[in-house]
């Protein structure tokens, strides 16, 4: 009697083993399933990802550093050339920024 106790206990194991298998497995097909639905979701709303955003703000912002470069050279220039024509520098407009 205890040797067929034990061999039901061993059963009852297998079996809780294959079901833990089989959960796993649907598990990880689940996810892989959202996952998809996921990303036709996002094609679908064309968002940008997260790569793409922080690529493009880092293009503006070196835009934008080089347009406050070009802004201060362009003044620099127009009071060289004031200076060398001999007149006092025109007003400076109040920038955008």
């Amino acid at each position: 009697m205890f040797k067929d106790g034990r061999q039901r206990l061993d059963d009852l194991a297998g079996m809780a083993g294959g079901a833990f298998s089989l959960l796993s497995g649907l598990r990880a097909e689940m996810e892989a399933m959202a996952k998809a639905q996921v990303e036709a979701m996002v094609r679908k709303l064309d968002l940008a990802r997260t790569e793409d955003l922080e690529a493009a703000m880092e293009v503006a912002r070196r835009a934008r550093a080089h347009a406050d470069a070009l802004e201060i050279r362009l003044a620099a220039l127009e009071a060289e050339v004031a200076a060398l024509k001999g007149g006092e520098p025109a007003p400076q407009e109040p920038s955008a920024g």
